[in-house]
């Protein structure tokens, strides 16, 4: 059993990207069970998106991931990988964007919320951990919108899930609307140069 966590903020595209993950896995012939957690997702808030994989035939009865049962951790931003660590089990990996995006309450703080002390606090915890610097990486496929793919891309390469690009590739041409198909690729081309 795989467990992915994937977590964001509304708009950020983990919902998609939790259904390409779950198509690619259902090439493979594997039993998936999704689930979204959404809450105040259209204004800002947290998307949480929970995907179960059976890679060896076996049956996912639930679709819920339990505390500290995710083998990766997908963050779309620094503080949203901080909010889901309890999730991630012990030397499970987590690929996380550097760049913040600012909570509504970030503007009532006397202190403001800085990615960097996020991504510090990660390095102290987290023993697998990769940065992904989003910014250079949108800005070299010509778009933000391709930030799920560019970090789907970054998971399957670092860890061990029993799916390729390829199955990303295949997965996106049929989960995606067909204008945007050549903007994931391109996203997957990018990320893994």
């Amino acid at each position: 059993m795989i467990n992915i966590l994937l977590a964001g903020v509304g708009g950020q595209g983990t919902v998609l990207a939790a259904k390409v993950l779950a198509q690619a896995a259902q090439n493979n012939g594997w039993k998936v069970r999704t689930a979204e957690t959404i809450g105040m997702a259209q204004r800002g808030g947290s998307v949480v998106s929970h995907v179960r994989m059976g890679n060896e035939g076996e049956p996912v009865h639930a679709p819920l991931l339990a505390l500290q049962s995710a083998d990766v951790v997908i963050a779309f931003e620094p503080a949203e990988a901080a909010r889901v660590l309890p999730y991630l089990k012990p030397h499970g990996l987590v690929v996380t964007a550097q760049t913040a995006v600012q909570p509504v309450t970030a503007a009532l703080s006397k202190e403001p919320y800085r990615a960097s002390d996020v991504i510090a606090g990660l390095q102290e915890q987290v023993e697998r951990l990769v940065v992904v610097d989003d910014e250079a990486l949108t800005q070299q496929v010509g778009s933000r919108k391709a930030l799920n793919t560019i970090l789907l891309a970054k998971a399957v390469q670092a860890a061990d899930l029993g799916i390729s690009l390829e199955d990303l590739c295949a997965a996106i041409e049929v989960c995606v609307k067909e204008r945007f198909v050549p903007l994931n690729l391109k996203a997957i081309e990018v990320a893994v140069a």
